[in-house]
């Protein structure tokens, strides 16, 4: 059946049992991954101290985590703060140190390099905060699909809703391992990243499905499926103009603007093309073996109605 000849006719369902096996395969992977290795939590999480210097030029961050690695710090973090002559050092807990000893030390390497360096503040953020941190981040994102599950049922159909939940979990669950697998840093700005791989995702889900409800009430003849794929078509220019706007963006983010935000540049790289494909063969695919169908979609006639529209 070919319809809507002047769009394109790419049978996307046509792919769903390999992509399934795909998602399946990296779901495991990334299961694995944090069940063995975890993830590689930075000192919003973990606690520790942090120390904020001043150089009277711009200071060169690769000589710095340099110094400090040669010194026994080479698990620090070190960030441009501001402009290029305020520097911010993360530095995780260290068993038998405490915070001022751990900034004095650090301070003294730094100052073994350049004796103009000028300290700013020093801040200690201890494993309790971490522990809450860790905690309210993990349940914002249990809300968010419990919140998204709710609006979607109410607004499409329960099979709908739990085909956006699906994806959406894939794409958190993907991208957790990803930073599990490779050990990347993750901090508060990659959870947000991660929430706002949530939105990002559900948004492109919600523009096919809505596509999909048009279209069971529009084409009278073919079956769920080929309902499906048209509708996946008629969106795919759509679908492609915004994620490759959006990744323009996050590519320059990601190689231009600096260490603060480039685990951030990096989860949003990943939640976007894996938000991209969970949209056509988790979201779609799953509401479609769930046996979503016309009759599911047809607006509900109202009692009367027939009566009203006979009346003179």
């Amino acid at each position: 059946m070919q319809l809507f000849k002047e769009d394109t006719n790419i049978n996307f369902l046509a792919m769903r049992k390999p992509a399934l096996l795909l998602s399946a395969l990296l779901i495991i992977v990334a299961i694995f991954s944090l069940a063995t290795r975890g993830l590689n939590l930075g000192i919003d999480f973990t606690g520790g101290t942090l120390i904020e210097v001043g150089y009277q030029k711009s200071a060169e961050i690769n000589e710095i985590r340099g110094v400090l690695e040669q010194n026994g710090f080479a698990e620090a973090v070190v960030q441009n703060f501001g402009t290029s002559r305020d520097v911010l050092i993360r530095i995780a807990p260290r068993d038998g140190e405490n915070s001022a000893a751990v900034s004095n030390r650090v301070l003294e390497i730094l100052r073994g390099q350049d004796p103009q360096v000028d300290l700013r503040r020093v801040e200690f953020v201890g494993p309790q905060v971490g522990e809450e941190l860790t905690n309210d981040g993990g349940l914002a994102m249990i809300y968010a699909l419990i919140c998204i599950l709710i609006y979607v049922a109410l607004r499409f159909e329960y099979r709908f809703a739990i085909g956006s939940v699906a994806a959406l979990i894939h794409d958190v669950i993907i991208v957790l391992g990803v930073f599990s697998v490779l050990q990347l840093n993750f901090d508060l700005t990659v959870l947000a990243a991660i929430l706002a791989v949530i939105g990002y995702s559900l948004n492109d889900t919600i523009v096919v499905f809505d596509r999909i409800r048009e279209n069971f009430r529009k084409i009278r003849k073919g079956s769920p499926a080929e309902v499906v794929n048209i509708s996946l078509n008629h969106t795919l220019s759509r679908t492609m103009i915004t994620s490759l706007t959006t990744l323009l963006v996050l590519i320059a983010l990601f190689y231009f603007g600096g260490e603060l935000i480039h685990g951030f540049a990096t989860a949003l790289l990943l939640g976007v093309l894996i938000g991209t494909y969970s949209s056509i063969y988790v979201a779609s695919a799953a509401a479609l073996a769930l046996g979503i169908s016309k009759e599911d979609l047809m607006p509900v006639e109202k009692e009367g109605a027939d009566q009203t529209d006979q009346m003179p």
